[in-house]
């Protein structure tokens, strides 16, 4: 195996005896330092937990037992998804030093699977921004140029599986958080339906809004991945009760006579040309697969970055009303309570988070509520309207996953409006509440990999597997990998 094995070549070694799980975390964990320097995926790499159940499930394997689905394969862990005995930070100050008593859902999922975590990835603060450099540890480097951000807040996960730090990675998604990064890092991104997934475990940034997800070199090692994860959890109140299909089954049913919705919104003057002309290729290449192109309105688009940003900005202020020094995370000294949480806070947060805590306690204060928060939420369920009006003609939407590739490091943190319309591709989905999936299909002329992203219904996510899986098959892009001789 090298470093870019897919879970079923993982499983296959391990299961055969071709090689233990041990031996083959011991490579990766060296894979992992190696490149470390450069990539800065990782916040917490945890050689000693992951050698440890690596030698647990080569018990297993001795004993005659399937260990599970995931059987010794290799995961990256957002961290801003609690671990048990594993330093979770959300890549906060505040959270410098917090270590779990619990594991997040699917993290005790991902264990009783089979799985082995080497550790928790890089993340902009509390999930907040769209470039991984908004953590207060170091910003993450694509591994495709080094000089450029792998887009965030899942920046950590994107860049460690793009990279063959991992097979596969766990992401939050907000407003874009697993879509974008894979894009911008050329692998696929799944934000499921809201609901589908547990949040139990998950450092709330907008609870509206967030949902756990899987991330994968493949389509096939992504739909492996939700199978794992998805389902009910009953420690989750939002969690809903719905079986959950087999999305293997749908890899290899192909798209003769489904309909692909493309919203013309989604190709305006601020997407890249490269980025342009790569979509229609590859909305070409699903035509000749029998798929139905449909040109559709989505109107309401324009008005997706406005409700986005009063709506999780207020649930922001809200979640993390929480970190005051009181009962864990940071604690700064002061003569009384009130200096010492607003010492904390002051101490503890980044910019980035102050700056959307302000604009989030402004948008719910009094004599505003109505006028912001109230009204960003009537034209949420305008935009959700609007979606499933197009998706009962539709069985997908096409669209670019970011509308630029990867900029460079430093371009854009000093402007933040130019940083959140990084995100008005993906926006629409958590909105929404529906499923999006983002896939690698091709690149631009100076070597970034773009993203192609489908949208679908509601607890829909097999659709897009196989929507994914059709446009893999046709192509050759998922097995391109950064030139790693290069860091």
């Amino acid at each position: 195996m090298d470093h870019f094995s897919t879970i079923a070549e993982s499983r296959k070694a391990l299961l055969s005896g071709q090689r233990s799980a041990e031996a083959h975390t011991t490579e990766v964990l060296q894979h992992i330092h190696s490149l470390e320097s450069a990539l800065h995926a990782f916040v917490t790499i945890d050689d000693d937990g992951a050698l440890a159940s690596a030698l647990r499930i080569d018990k297993e394997v001795g004993a005659g037992r399937d260990p599970g689905p995931l059987a010794g394969v290799i995961v990256a862990v957002k961290d801003n998804i609690v671990t048990k005995g594993l330093r979770t930070t959300a890549a906060s100050r505040i959270l410098e030093n917090y270590v779990p008593v619990f594991d997040g859902h699917v993290v005790e999922r991902l264990r009783n699977a089979g799985a082995i975590i080497v550790g928790k990835t890089n993340l902009d603060e509390f999930a907040m921004g769209s470039s991984t450099e908004n953590s207060a540890f170091y910003p993450t480097c694509n591994p495709w140029n080094v000089d450029c951000v792998p887009g965030g807040s899942s920046g950590g996960s994107a860049a460690a599986v793009a990279a063959g730090q991992a097979c596969v990675g766990l992401g939050s998604d907000t407003g874009g958080s697993i879509r974008q990064p894979a894009s911008l890092c050329g692998i696929v991104g799944l934000k499921p339906t809201w609901g589908r997934v547990s949040r139990y475990g998950l450092i709330a940034f907008a609870s509206s809004l967030d949902q756990v997800g899987p991330m994968a070199r493949t389509v096939e090692d992504c739909a492996q991945l939700m199978q794992v994860i998805a389902g009910f959890d009953a420690n989750d109140a939002t969690s809903v009760d719905l079986d959950v299909p087999s999305y293997q089954s749908e890899l290899d049913r192909g798209v003769d006579g489904l309909r692909i919705g493309v919203p013309e919104q989604y190709f305006g003057p601020g997407t890249d040309p490269e980025v342009a002309q790569t979509l229609r290729t590859a909305l070409e290449q699903m035509e000749s697969a029998g798929a139905i192109l449909q040109t559709v309105s989505l109107p309401t688009t324009d008005h997706c970055l406005s409700s986005y940003y009063v709506i999780a900005p207020a649930e922001a202020s809200s979640n993390l009303a929480r970190y005051d020094g009181v009962r864990y995370g940071y604690r700064a000294e002061a003569t009384d309570i009130d200096a010492m949480i607003c010492k904390t806070r002051a101490a503890g947060f980044g910019a980035e988070v102050k700056r959307r805590i302000m604009l989030g306690t402004y948008a719910l204060s009094a004599g505003y509520y109505d006028a912001f928060y109230g009204k960003a939420q009537r034209v949420r369920t305008l935009i959700r309207d609007d979606i499933a009006r197009v998706l009962e003609t539709v069985d997908v939407l096409a669209t670019p996953t970011s509308p630029i590739p990867a900029f460079r490091l430093g371009e854009r943190v000093s402007d933040p409006l130019s940083m959140y319309l990084m995100d008005i591709c993906t926006l629409s989905a958590n909105l929404a509440g529906i499923p999006a999936l983002s896939q690698p299909c091709g690149f631009t002329s100076s070597g970034l990999p773009v993203g192609l992203q489908w949208m679908g219904r509601p607890f829909d996510e097999a659709t897009l597997f196989r929507v994914a899986a059709c446009y893999q098959n046709r192509t050759q892009w998922h097995t391109n990998h950064p030139p790693l001789g290069a860091l």
